[in-house]
Parts: structure tokens; C-alpha cells; sequence
């Protein structure tokens, strides 16, 4: 039956021949994804499936073979290592699937001879064996050569279901195991706060066994997971579409793809034709460092992707033996011919008329691909340290048979194996090589990340690493970048803080400006602002916190200048006239200067009386004017005698007037006097420096008070307006008392509504507003005819009835309408004295500017009297 068997076997398959060999007294395996696998096509119920075709030669992979060979080349150069013993090598196609993987197995274990034998005792064609470069077909090879104690080193599979012992005794690698990885994964997905992703995975051992280790340690994280898809190197088209299209409507922006190169080749495809766009790809070492895969072609899909790599290296000498690489060193050979045709895009064979003919002499060191780039040997240095690792162990094995007087059993299975557990080796480039008790290397990790240069390729950028053997929480470390080029968002700059956006993962937020008053800096990014503490307020960036302004109407500002020079106007024209009535004026204006520059204890009390003190002279004084007008014109025959005593009449009204508000005034001061007040309740940005009141109800009653007089005061005026013209000045203080009273009641509402330093302009604008308007409405007639019509400041022309001064008037109305604009430089004064009784002498005296003639006789008729009344300001 066991003839009959291998007969069998015989006659259904043909020997496996090695792609690549060389004998030596030691013979080293190789099996490696020389040749890629063409995806099948749908299966048909009806029809028997196509056999499996591997095509196209991988460069990545053929130099991992060309690295193996030269590492052999190195070590039978050497006089250190394995001296006097040549080292040769048989490399297989393993196809990257599991049925290539067994043939290549066989193929390493058995060799070409053909045999009857009943037992199988013959020495194996290979000593160790190198590969393969998937974990699925490592796990085939691994389980065929265990049977024979047939160590097998892997520079490529990271599967931790390999790191079992017990099914994997012989196994052994130089490249981290997966159990690292997907938790180094975790990590980084965590500390880009990203909560919410998705995942897709290679359908083996390598893709299922990785990806169910990273969801562990997700879940342990707080991690979820949308969706975990599966694929494959040889999955139909419709499976693929699926998969893309569940990547494509989730919501996930970030997706990790635990696929191995194949798989990853078949899902982009699919991805670059529904426009797979704008996700953050996390991946995992397999394809990660492709260059295949850093083209422009995928950039705008895979540009900005994360993931960790194996640590590149330098070999040195490995890039001329690369590019000496020619169909002429084995014209026999079909690989080389092939690795020819596909990399130049020629053909030996003469008869393909549409390809052109390879002449030989083409060269490799001008083309670039990955196998002539040598610039970041990652995997290749795997396999290099492999091929080392075998030496090492088998010099150890000589040296036990050596030193124990011949080579026993114990020498040559005991030093193969286990001394590779207790290997520690150092390569010539200073790296350390050792393994551990589960037949793994050390876990380090680079974090690569996907960066455009100036030129606008894609290269790989180191920005941080991972160290398994470090202590627990410090594995994962960050270099250089404190996010990636590409992340679902951007890190918000200074002066701005994260806000998250609905419906989408912790690492998508939008980046609102820092409410006012509090900062954010670049060394805090948070979604929450830091508030600045109390007297200091954010500055325009919003990145530090300054004093707070402090504000004030002073004299320096365009503002408080201006005031400032319109109450100085007002004052030096009020200065012409020197007399009682037009002072009182004087200190009316003068005492809007209390309200600017910086409040103080005492200048807080001054501005407010002072106000209220002079507003009420001033306002008496008319009010006391009006009265004695009317009083005068009330005599309407010769017989009807006129009051002897007007003069001290109108000082009692104008200081009894002004007393009672001089009361109001002591008693706001003493039961609550306005203070120096820091408003920050207004304006949060600033400090407002202000007089507070004290007392809101002293303050409007100083200001109604004042109301109560301008208002009897328009009253009288309005009584007195039918008087003659030549002799009424009634129509004046109507004037005067409307424009009065129409700028205190715009003041209320102005007053309560404007903010800051404005309500002390808003309140001396109304002072000089009424002031101007006193000054010009009740002077500037009398102006008018002592500058411009002297002949009618004649006694004739006062008699004189039919006389008519309208004009006067319409002047007057027109002065009205331009008072805010326009100010005379002008400013007479006047002042009638007259007093004693109609029945005896009195001297009527008129100033220079009046022109009078001096009067002996008081008791002339009444118009005389009306006549010099309406001339006159008391």
C-alpha cells in the first residue's frame, strides 16, 4: 500500500523544480511569493473549477530572494562563520497561497529523486528553511517541516497563532508577532481619540487572527468598532464591491485595514473606481512601506495613511549585487528571463512582433522599481537576519560535534533548534538578533505616516515607535508630530478650542474661536478654552490673557478733545461781556470740564453739584427775566403804576431759585455722594472707570428740578409772545426754552442707553447744547443790530410803532436751525441799570455798547419804559 501510494502520487504530479539553487555542503530553503496569483474568475456549478495560475513576478518578493542569496554569498566569504563549509541554497515559489506552499514544502523536504523505498530515513535536501512571506502559507510549510524537525525561520509572517509551541515546535521568525501589533494599533487609535471606526481584514490566518486581537484590545480601550469586513487575494468581484460600498456608507471616518499586500492590491482597484475618498487609513506592516502602493494613482486615496512598519536598515553591498543581477548568470533559468521581460517590457523571443526584442545589454541601475530600490530594506533585512541566524545555529552545531569527538544526535537536532532559542547575534551593521522562548524577536515598531516632499511625491515619514519591552504605558511614543499630516481634523491652532461635530467620531471636530475672556494655547489642545482670571481679559488672538483696558473720557483722545475745545469756545466768547448774567453763563459751560479725565473722589461730587448748582442760576436768571417782562407789560395805562422795587425782586427769585437746589445738592452729598466706580458688569473686555451716583434718586431730582424751571420759563415766554416786536424779548426765550427742553428730553433716553465713557460725552454734549442755545437764541438779536444795525439801537427808533424788527427774527429762527454748526466769535454785553420810582430822578446809565442816551427822568411814558426793558438783561 505505501509503494502503491508514492506510485500513485508520482504518477498524478510532476517533481517540483527550485526557481533558484545552488549546492553547498549546507543547504538552505527558500520559499517566497515569487510569482503572484491571478484572481479567479466566478465559479460555475456546471463547470470544473480553473486550476490556480500564478503569473506575474512580485519584484518586492524577487528581492527578497536576491537578499537570501546574497546573504549566502556573504557567509561563504567569511572566515569567521561556518569556515571551510560552503552554504547553498534552493528557492521555491510559494505563490502566496497554501496549495503552492505545500508542493514548495514537499518539494524542499523531498527533492527530485525518485524512490521505492518502505521507510522514509534518507537526510532531508534542505537543513532550514527561510520563508515564507505570508502567514497562511508559513503555517502550511511550518506544520509540513515540523514533522521533520526541519526549522523554519520566517521574515514576513506575523500571525501569533504561530508563537504556539506546541503546534509550531520548529518555528521560528524575524519580524514581530502580530500579538504586538494590534495592540501597538489600539494604542495609536487611542491616542488620536478616535472611538468610532471600521475595520477590514485579509480572509487568513494573518487577517483574522490580527484583526481579532486588535477589536480585543479596541473593545479593553473603548474603542468601537462600525464593521469588520473581510477579503482576499482570491475573493470575486462581487464580494469586493460589497465590501467598498459598506466602507463607503458608513459613518466611520477611520479605517483599519489588516490586509496583506495582495488583498490590499484588489481593494484598491474597487476603492479608486466608486471614489473611495476621505478616510484615515490606519495599517498594519505588510503594506504599509509598499512602494507599490505610494503612487499617484492612490494618493488621493491613501494619502495621509498611519501605521506601523519594521524598522529599516542598511545592507551594505546589497544594491550593487542587486543590480548585477542578469538572464546570463543561468541562461538555463527561466525566472531570470522573465524578471528580464517584465522589467524592461521586452521579450527574448523573437516572434512576438508587438513587444520589443530584449537585447541583453539593457541595465538595471536605470530603472526604478522595488527591486532595485534599496532605500528602505525593511523586509529584506528580515530575511538577511534569517539567513544569518541559520548560520549561526549550524556553526554552533559543527562546534558541539566538534568539541564532543563526533557528531551525534543530540549535536545536530538539539544545536538546531534550541540554540536558536539562545542565539544572540549582532549583524555587521551593529543590529542584535536573538529570539525568545516562543521563537519571536523582539517587538519595535516604527510609526509611519504618509507625507507628501516638495516635489509631491508620497514618502514615508518616521514620526514615532513602539517598544513592547518597555515598561507598561511608555511602549508608544510620539516623535516630532503631535498629530499626523492627514486626521480627520486638524489640530486647532492658538486662540481656538475643538468642538465636536454631531454624528461623528471624537477625532472629527470643527475649531471655534476661544469665547471672549478665556485663552487656549498650542501646548493645550482641548475642547475646552482656559478663562483668564479676574482683571484680565483675552487678548485679540485669543492666546493670552492681558490687563483689561481701562476706560475713561480723557483729555487726549479725539473725543475729549473736542468737548474740551467747544466748552473753552464757549467759554471765551461769554468772556466778552463781563456782567452778572452772562458770568453765571460762563460757569455754566466751564462746568462740563468736570466731567473729563479720569474720575476721583472729589471730582465725582464737583461735576454732578456743579451741574445742577449752575443749570439752576442760569435757568432762574431767564425765568426771573420773563416774569419781570410780563410784570411790565401787565401796566396797560399811563396810571398803572409799575413795581418800584424789580431789581431786588429778581435777585430774591434768582437766589431763592438756586437755593433749593443747593439744597438738593447737600443733601444727595450727605446721605450718598457720587464715588469713582470700576464698571466690569458692562463690558467684560474692559474696565469702565465711572462716577457712580449714589443715589440714582438725588440725581434726578437735581435734574428735574431743573426740568420744573425750563419749563415755568417757556410758559411765561409763551404768555409774553403777543407782545410789540420793537419791544418783546418773550419770542427769544420761547427760543431758548424749546431748544433747552428738546436737548434734556433727547438726554434721558440717551443718557440710560450709552455705554461707558459715552454717557459722560452724551451728558456734556447736553450742556453745551443748551448753553450754545441760551447764548445764541437770546443774544445774538441784540448782536445782530449793535454790529449790523446800529441806527435802529436809536430812542427814535424804539418809539417808533409802525417799526417792525421781523427780520430780526427770521435771523434769529435761521441762527436757531444752525446751532450745532455754526458759532459766532462775537459776544456783546449788555446791561441796563435803572431803579427809584416813577416820582422822583433816577440816572438811567447804558453802556458804551448800548448807545443810550443818559436819562434823568424814570417817568416817562410807559412805552419808554417797556422800550428800555426789552433792551435790557437784568
Amino acid at each position: 500500500a505505501q509503494f502503491f501510494l508514492q506510485y500513485y502520487v508520482y504518477l498524478l504530479g510532476s517533481p517540483v523544480l527550485p526557481l533558484l539553487s545552488k549546492k553547498g555542503d549546507i543547504t538552505i530553503g527558500g520559499a517566497f511569493s515569487v510569482y503572484t496569483q491571478t484572481p479567479k474568475s466566478s465559479p460555475s456549478l456546471t463547470e470544473t473549477p480553473e486550476p490556480l495560475i500564478c503569473s506575474r513576478i512580485s519584484f518586492r518578493e524577487f528581492q527578497f530572494a536576491q537578499t537570501m542569496m546574497f546573504a549566502i554569498e556573504e557567509i561563504n566569504n567569511s572566515s569567521s562563520l561556518l569556515p571551510n563549509v560552503s552554504v547553498g541554497y534552493k528557492i521555491f515559489d510559494s505563490c502566496g497561497s497554501t496549495l503552492p506552499s505545500t508542493r514548495a514544502a514537499m518539494g524542499l523536504i523531498n527533492g527530485q529523486e525518485k524512490t521505492f523505498e518502505k521507510t522514509c530515513t534518507g537526510q532531508s535536501t534542505v537543513h532550514a528553511i527561510v520563508g515564507a512571506s505570508k502567514s497562511s502559507s508559513t503555517i502550511v510549510l511550518s506544520q509540513i517541516a515540523g514533522i521533520f524537525q526541519i526549522p523554519v525561520i520566517s521574515h514576513f509572517s506575523t500571525c501569533a497563532c504561530l508563537s504556539n509551541r506546541k503546534e509550531h515546535p520548529s518555528f521560528f521568525r524575524t519580524i514581530p508577532s502580530d500579538y504586538y501589533q494590534s495592540r501597538a494599533l489600539a494604542q495609536l487609535v487611542k491616542y488620536f481619540g478616535w472611538t468610532w471606526v471600521g475595520a477590514v481584514r485579509s480572509d487568513n490566518d494573518y487577517g483574522n487572527n490580527g484583526m481579532a486581537t486588535f477589536i480585543e484590545a479596541a473593545t479593553k480601550e473603548g474603542i468601537c468598532v462600525e464593521y469588520s469586513e473581510a477579503i482576499s487575494g482570491s475573493s470575486l468581484y462581487e464580494q469586493v464591491e460589497r465590501v467598498v460600498r459598506v466602507i463607503k456608507t458608513g459613518t466611520a471616518k477611520v479605517l483599519v485595514a489588516f490586509l496583506d499586500s495582495d488583498g490590499m492590491d484588489i481593494l484598491l482597484e474597487e476603492a479608486l473606481r466608486q471614489n473611495l475618498t476621505g478616510l484615515q487609513w490606519v495599517g498594519s506592516e505588510s503594506w504599509i512601506t509598499a512602494h507599490h502602493l505610494a503612487t499617484m494613482k492612490y494618493s488621493g486615496i491613501l494619502y495621509g495613511s498611519i501605521g506601523f512598519a519594521i524598522k529599516k536598515a542598511k545592507i551594505a553591498g546589497l544594491q550593487d549585487f542587486l543590480l548585477q543581477v542578469h538572464p546570463s548568470q543561468d541562461p538555463q533559468n527561466h525566472i531570470l528571463k522573465e524578471f528580464w521581460e517584465e522589467t524592461f517590457g521586452c521579450s527574448f523571443q523573437s516572434s512576438l512582433q508587438e513587444t520589443k526584442q530584449c537585447s541583453g545589454s539593457e541595465r538595471l541601475r536605470d530603472i526604478k522599481n522595488p527591486f532595485t530600490d534599496v532605500s528602505e530594506l525593511r523586509i529584506s533585512n528580515n530575511v538577511y537576519k534569517a539567513v544569518y541566524a541559520v548560520a549561526h545555529a549550524m556553526h554552533s552545531m559543527l562546534k558541539c560535534g566538534e568539541n564532543s569527538g563526533a557528531v551525534n544526535a543530540s549535536c545536530t537536532l538539539k544545536s538546531i533548534l534550541q540554540p536558536k532559542e539562545d542565539v544572540n547575534f549582532s549583524l555587521k551593521s551593529g543590529e542584535k538578533v536573538y529570539f525568545d522562548e516562543r521563537g519571536d524577536p523582539a517587538a519595535t515598531y516604527q510609526l509611519v505616516n504618509w507625507q507628501r516632499n516638495p516635489a509631491g511625491d508620497i514618502v514615508f515619514v518616521v514620526v514615532g515607535s513602539y517598544d513592547a519591552s518597555l515598561q507598561s504605558g511608555k511602549e508608544f511614543t510620539m516623535n516630532g508630530l503631535n498629530r499626523p499630516v492627514s486626521v480627520c481634523s486638524e489640530s486647532c491652532p492658538s486662540g481656538f478650542r475643538q468642538a465636536m461635530i454631531k454624528g461623528k467620531p471624537i477625532c472629527c471636530f470643527s475649531c471655534i474661536t476661544c469665547a471672549a475672556g478665556e485663552i487656549s494655547n498650542s501646548t493645550t489642545d482641548t475642547a475646552k478654552c482656559s478663562p483668564c482670571p479676574l482683571g484680565y481679559w483675552s487678548n485679540e488672538d485669543h492666546n493670552k490673557c492681558v490687563p483689561k483696558v481701562l476706560e475713561f473720557l480723557s483729555y487726549e483722545e479725539t473725543m475729549g478733545t473736542l468737548l474740551t475745545a467747544f466748552s473753552l469756545f464757549g467759554a471765551g466768547l461769554t468772556l466778552v461781556l463781563l456782567f452778572l448774567p452772562l458770568a453765571i453763563l460762563l460757569d455754566f459751560v466751564l462746568c462740563s470740564l468736570t466731567f473729563i479725565g479720569r474720575p476721583t473722589v472729589w471730582s465725582c461730587m464737583l461735576r454732578h453739584v456743579a451741574f445742577g448748582i449752575a443749570f439752576a442760576l442760569c435757568i432762574s436768571c431767564i425765568l426771573t427775566k420773563t416774569i419781570t417782562v410780563v410784570i411790565a407789560f401787565k401796566a396797560r395805562t399811563p396810571g398803572n403804576r409799575v413795581p418800584q422795587c424789580l431789581a431786588s425782586h429778581q435777585r430774591m427769585g434768582v437766589v431763592g431759585g438756586t437755593f433749593l437746589q443747593v439744597l438738593v445738592c447737600v443733601a444727595w452729598l450727605a446721605q450718598a455722594p457720587p464715588f469713582p466706580h470700576k464698571n466690569t458688569i458692562y463690558a467684560l473686555e474692559r474696565i469702565i472707570l465711572e462716577c457712580n451716583l449714589g443715589s440714582s434718586i438725588g440725581f434726578w431730582v437735581v435734574l428735574g428740578y431743573i426740568g420744573l424751571l425750563a419749563v415755568l420759563c417757556l410758559i411765561l415766554a409763551f404768555l409774553a409772545r403777543k407782545l410789540p416786536d420793537n419791544f418783546n424779548e418773550a419770542k427769544f426765550i420761547t427760543f431758548s426754552m424749546l431748544i433747552f427742553s428738546a436737548v434734556w428730553v433727547t438726554f434721558i433716553p440717551a443718557y440710560v442707553s450709552s455705554p461707558g465713557k459715552f454717557t459722560v460725552a452724551v451728558e456734556i454734549f447736553a450742556i453745551l447744547a443748551s448753553s450754545f442755545g441760551l447764548l445764541f437764541c437770546i443774544f445774538a438779536p441784540k448782536c445782530y443790530i449793535l454790529l449790523l444795525k446800529p441806527e435802529r439801537n436809536t430812542k427814535n427808533h424804539i418809539m417808533g410803532r409802525d417799526l417792525s424788527i421781523s427780520l430780526l427774527f427770521i435771523l434769529s429762527r435761521c441762527i436757531l436751525t444752525l446751532l450745532c454748526n455754526v458759532f459766532f466769535f462775537w459776544s456783546p454785553r449788555c446791561r441796563c441799570v435803572c431803579s427809584g420810582d416813577e416820582h422822583s430822578d433816577r440816572q438811567l446809565l447804558s453802556l458804551f455798547s448800548m448807545g443810550f442816551r443818559e436819562t434823568r427822568n424814570c417817568s416817562q411814558k410807559l412805552s419808554i419804559w417797556q422800550a428800555v426793558l426789552s433792551t435790557c438783561t437784568y
